[in-house]
């Protein structure tokens, strides 16, 4: 991907109603943090975020001032229903320096085990990893084309970015097909007519006696 430049400025109103007024003026606002350096409330467009979005951006170098550092997009914020971007966090990273994160794991192919009446069943869907920040990856490619009924894709089979260290547990399962489960109808068991129930009590001296 062509390197990535977001443009920012300084904002020095903070607030929810600030930040709302932002917003109706299509700006994000944002913050720049890490490395034990001071952090920066910054205003960006909203087209530049939805750039980075669109094109799954993770790395980009902020401008800022004139100056330029490379940022990672640790956070973007949505409102309740995933349509306004609320906020965006960029942390500071280094060319040589490693980070962990979360990438989506992406399914590409059609199973053939599905084909044959399996259910395909994803249990993971993001790879925490690390790597280096430059080469962080936008998605990991899960290909499928050969999974059939009963076998499965593991972390250990994902193919990472050279350089690239998966977190999880190598045993984990990505993906797999799973064979239907037909339902057996279980013969309904006889009902045994129940017993009367024979209460006993001891009689009483009045009772002995006759």
């Amino acid at each position: 991907m062509a390197e990535t430049v977001l443009k920012v400025h300084k904002r020095t109103d903070t607030g929810s109603h600030k930040a709302r007024q932002m917003r109706r003026r299509q700006l994000v606002p944002g913050v720049i943090y890490g490395h034990k350096e001071a952090s920066i409330p910054v205003v960006v467009p909203v087209h530049a975020v939805w750039h980075l979005v669109q094109h799954g951006v993770r790395v980009t170098d902020v401008e800022l001032d004139g100056q330029r550092e490379k940022c990672l997009v640790r956070e973007i914020q949505w409102d309740a229903f995933g349509k306004e971007i609320l906020h965006i966090d960029l942390v500071r990273v280094r060319v040589d320096e490693r980070v962990r994160v979360s990438v989506p794991l992406v399914l590409r192919g059609s199973a053939p085990g599905v084909a044959a009446g399996g259910i395909l069943d994803q249990p993971l869907h993001t790879l925490e990893i690390e790597c280096l920040a430059v080469e962080l990856p936008e998605n990991i490619r899960v290909p499928i084309g050969e999974l059939h009924i009963g076998q499965a894709v593991h972390v250990r089979d994902l193919l990472l970015p050279p350089g690239a260290r998966a977190l999880a547990d190598p045993d984990t399962v990505v993906v797999q097909v799973i064979a239907p489960q037909a339902e057996v109808e279980k013969p309904a068991e006889a009902i045994a007519p129940a017993e009367p129930e024979v209460i006993t009590r001891r009689p009483t001296e009045a009772e002995e006696s006759q």
